[in-house]
This record gives structure tokens, sequence and C-alpha cells, in this order.
């Protein structure tokens, strides 16, 4: 076991934790400079750089197509997901691992490979609407997050206790909804945060998902970076940090997540 006075384990959890804010840090302090470039240490202090955010029509329209795909694609994993997890460890499936190896099969591809492949065989060959193929883009990178944590919860849980639900006469898919969802919650809540964050950040799929009439804003960011290397990419960095963490902090609130996992 590890030592909670280990003094070495101490230093390079501090280290690390360092490497991790650091970047932050400067990322706060530079969106507050008065210069017209990214640049320390700072000569002043202005908020300009964050008005200049809404002055952007590509940030706006970015933020909400962003927020629409992520959301769509998170729930979906999740609507997806649960279930085929729940049919791999609760039924006798043949080839179960081979299913769950193929539902993770796309984390062992680039991004930026399934990116080019959906849009070349989705936009291009098969000539699907482009906001449909970002949709299953996204879908495709957040299934491995739902089908990996769930999976973990499910073995995790006593399958006694939905055995003891039948005996008292609740169907199995009454007993779905009422027993096992309710104690894979905290799974549930977990996958759906994570499968967020990475769908709201994706710049791979996104870039060639893109079009005239559909902007996401990871790639807004970057067009913008590539042309004006001013504070605002800080800015707007900061408040999507800030826009995390209170999503974040609603979701524990509203759902009590700390109650659950314990």
């Amino acid at each position: 076991m590890l030592d909670r006075k280990n003094k070495t384990l101490t230093v390079i959890s501090i280290i690390i934790l360092a490497l991790i804010m650091l970047p932050l840090i400067l990322v706060v302090i530079t969106s507050f400079n008065t210069q017209s470039s990214i640049s320390l240490p700072i000569t002043g202090f202005t908020l300009s750089w964050y008005s200049n955010i809404f002055q952007q029509p590509d940030f706006i329209a970015g933020f909400e197509s962003s927020l629409i795909v992520a959301l769509i694609a998170s729930i979906s994993a999740l609507v997806i997901g649960i279930p085929a997890v729940y049919a791999l460890t609760r039924y006798n499936i043949h080839h179960a691992a081979w299913f769950q190896s193929f539902f993770l099969s796309p984390t062992l591809i680039p991004e930026i490979v399934i990116g080019f492949a959906l849009y070349q065989a989705a936009v291009i060959t098969m000539r699907i609407p482009v906001f449909i193929g970002l949709i299953v883009g996204h879908f495709l990178l957040c299934l491995p997050y739902v089908i990996r944590l769930i999976t973990a919860s499910m073995l995790l849980m006593d399958s006694h206790i939905e055995e003891a639900g039948w005996i008292c006469g609740c169907s199995r898919k009454k007993g779905f909804f009422l027993i096992v969802l309710p104690n894979i919650k905290a799974s549930i809540i977990a996958a759906f945060m994570m499968c967020f964050i990475n769908s709201f950040n994706n710049i791979p799929v996104s870039l060639f998902m893109s079009g005239p009439s559909l902007t996401m804003l990871p790639p807004a960011i970057l067009n913008y970076l590539q042309n004006n290397y001013d504070p605002t990419v800080s800015a707007i960095s900061v408040l999507l940090m800030i826009f995390t963490a209170l999503m974040m902090f609603l979701v524990e609130k509203a759902i009590g997540i700390k109650n659950i996992t314990k």
C-alpha cells in the first residue's frame, strides 16, 4: 500500500498538479492583457477581449452548434450504449468480447481519420447532410466512453438485486428501469459528462464535417487564432473553463452525484 506520508509521492503529485494548472493560469492572466497580442508579462488590465468574443458571429454560432451536437451525440450514445452493455453483461451472447471490442474500436482509430472517412463516405458519396454526418461522427467518439463506464458499473452491481425484483413479481423490462438504472446512475452521469466534454471540445471530426452553414466552436477558435493572435482566444478559453465547471456544479446539485457515489 502507498504511504500517504511518502514525501516523494507528494512531491511528484505537486509537480504534476503544477504542470496541469500552470498553463491554465497563464491563459487566465493573458486574457486580461491590454496588449493586442498574447504575451507575458501583461502590461495592463482590461476586459475588452471578453466583450470582443460576443462581436464574433462565428463564436456565437459555433457555441450554439457545438452545444446542440454535444447534447444529441451524448444522449444518443447513452440510449444506444446502456441497453447494449446490459445485453452483453446479463445475457449469454456469443462472442460478447468481440462485440465489446467492436463498440470500443473508435478509440483505436485517430479522430482525424474518422472525420475524413465520414466526410468522404457520408457527405461526398452518400450525400448525407453535414449536420447528420457530424452527429454520427460525434456519436462514434462518445460511444466508447459509455461502453467502458457502464460496463464497469454493471459488473460491479450485484445481479442478485435484480433477481430479487424478479422474484417479487417485477418483469425484466420493469426491473431494468426501476432497479438497474438507479443503481448505475453515477456511471450514467459520469458517462454523459465525459461524452459531452469530449464532443463539445472536439476538433478533428468537427473540422471535416463543418460547412458554410454549420460552424463548430473549436474550429471557429482555431480559424480566428490563425488570423488574429490576440487575447480574445484566451478570453474565450476562460469562459469555456467556467462553462464546464458550472455545468459540472449544476449536475452535482441537481442530481446529487456526491450522495449516489458514496
